[in-house]
């Protein structure tokens, strides 16, 4: 006699699902380049900024007469985190813009997987220090020229030179206002953060 086949259903094995890498990013840059703006843009959560009104001290400290329209500042940082596959989520770190609060990127770089160096062509200047900063620590960082009005203002190869960034860093363009604009340049963060950590464990083999 043949037996009936079993209608009972086997249950399948759960398969734990394997937490998504945390990556920790620095957006660094001068006053007023858009580094919140970027933040807030890109943010899967409110994102946590530390704003305050720019005072009549605080403005005259600080040379706001470039950006008029800047009636707040950030003071310590900006917070926010982006998921950006099932397997990676970016915690994004702003740092303050003014030469005043320079003491804290020293600890909110700790830990940081890259960093992205934001710049306002129209105040080139302005964007020496950050440059110059990441250039002495072994974070891998990519300069971003914002494109403020959603123009660029000079070449590309003018504004390498004129931050005397070497061609083995990257330089892109983006808009902080728009969160793909700005997904497109954290990215390139960490392609260029992921490529340095292969070619170290390479290294070491």
């Amino acid at each position: 006699m043949v037996s009936e086949p079993s209608t009972e259903s086997v249950a399948t094995p759960t398969v734990a699902r394997r937490p998504p890498l945390p990556v920790k990013i620095v957006l660094a840059g001068g006053f007023g380049v858009g580094k919140t703006t970027a933040v807030t843009a890109i943010s899967d959560m409110p994102p946590l900024t530390t704003d305050a009104v720019i005072t009549e001290v605080a403005a005259e400290m600080d040379g706001v007469e470039a950006v008029p329209a800047k009636t707040t500042t950030t003071v310590a940082l900006d917070f926010g985190k982006v998921n950006i596959d099932d397997g990676v989520v970016l915690y994004l770190f702003g740092t303050p813009g003014q030469d005043r609060f320079g003491f804290f990127w020293d600890d909110l770089i700790r830990g940081a997987m890259g960093a992205l160096v934001v710049v306002d062509t129209g105040r080139i200047s302005e964007s020496y220090p950050a440059v110059d900063y990441f250039e002495q620590t072994s974070i891998p960082f990519v300069v971003a020229v914002n494109l403020f009005d959603g123009q660029l203002r000079h070449k590309l190869d003018d504004i390498r030179w004129a931050l005397a960034i070497d061609d083995t860093t990257p330089l892109v363009t983006f808009d902080a206002r728009e969160r793909a604009s700005v997904r497109d340049a954290l990215l390139a963060v960490l392609d260029r953060a992921l490529t340095r950590a292969d070619a170290a464990q390479n290294g070491h083999r």
